[in-house]
């Protein structure tokens, strides 16, 4: 399933087929506008790095694995979040599994994000909306991110309602609400977790809620649809996987501003080499023919090789100018 998000379109309508009128237009609340509009640099740095769950049965069976990974980039030359989720299981022994890549700003805004789902089969859906209905949304991919910045506040305000997708793709409810803080047994140890829940409407089917608890860093301990025999749940504390290495302390990739530069500095390098290349297009037929007479032959000293193949480009070159200061 793929929801594309960007206004591509004149008008401002997005690309796709045809969007579904449902006679009800949907809003986001106060509250939930008034978050998205508060969130801080700072926060997103906290919210840079990867979750890694189990899934498993109520009697305790490994049935695969859920994952997440949020990290900074650029799109369109626009520096965004992306976050990466995965999820890999199987029903009645048969392969399933969810990806999700999304594409935000730092205003949580989704600006693109791919939705795939598969069980047998793979099926492929695009439906269009104007960006002026879309004000407020979350998706599946940035709820994930949006409850790790609440477990990071450890507060979620209240009548806090945004706007979704349903699985049909009809613009729905999806409400955030607290479920304090609690006990949860994690590997070997307990620790204190703060629930938050999500409720998403549907135009064709019942509500479905989702509980997750968090630590107090921001990583998720335990994720479950209410109702579901399946739960995802942390197996080990991170501070015990990292126990008997070396702290590291902050590194460029995690500095918004340094690696948005270098994000800057690796585009006009990759175009200015392009730019080269299509300027010298002998480059490129050269390298061809070197690399396809070089495995031809297959010398056992490919330095000596080069050199005999490329000594002959020297005669081609132009006299270099004498450094030698001119006799008196």
């Amino acid at each position: 399933m793929e929801a594309p998000l960007e206004d591509e379109t004149p008008g401002g309508a997005l690309a796709g087929i045809e969007g579904l009128d449902l006679g009800v237009e949907l809003n986001a609340s106060d509250e939930a506008l008034t978050f998205m509009s508060s969130v801080e640099p700072a926060e997103l740095l906290k919210c840079v790095f990867p979750d890694s769950l189990v899934t498993v049965s109520e009697g305790g069976r490994d049935l695969g694995k859920f994952s997440v990974t949020v990290e900074f980039a650029r799109r369109v030359q626009q520096p965004c979040m992306l976050l990466h989720a995965q999820s890999q299981g199987a029903i009645d022994d048969s392969p399933c599994g969810t990806t999700v890549t999304t594409y935000l700003t730092t205003e949580l805004e989704v600006l693109e994000e791919d939705y795939h789902e598969y069980v047998k089969e793979t099926i492929m859906e695009s439906v269009s909306y104007p960006m002026s209905d879309l004000n407020g949304l979350v998706t599946e991919g940035s709820n994930l991110l949006l409850m790790r910045l609440l477990a990071l506040r450890k507060e979620v305000p209240e009548h806090m309602t945004f706007i979704s997708f349903d699985q049909g793709l009809h613009i729905i409810h999806t409400t955030f609400s607290e479920l304090g803080l609690k006990q949860l047994q994690v590997g070997d140890e307990t620790v204190e977790v703060f629930g938050v829940e999500r409720i998403v409407d549907s135009v064709e089917d019942s509500p479905t809620t989702w509980q997750c608890y968090f630590l107090a860093d921001g990583h998720m301990a335990s994720r479950v649809q209410v109702g579901s025999p399946v739960t995802m749940r942390l197996l080990q504390l991170h501070s015990q996987l990292e126990k008997g290495f070396e702290k590291i302390p902050l590194v460029w990739e995690e500095d918004m501003q340094m690696r948005s530069k270098f994000l800057d500095r690796k585009e006009e390098l990759k175009a200015d080499h392009a730019s080269y290349l299509r300027q010298h297009p002998e480059i490129r037929a050269l390298i061809s023919d070197f690399l396809q007479f070089l495995l031809l032959r297959k010398p056992n000293d490919v330095f000596q090789f080069a050199r005999e193949y490329f000594l002959p480009f020297e005669s081609r070159r132009p006299p270099e100018p004498s450094l030698k200061a001119p006799s008196p």
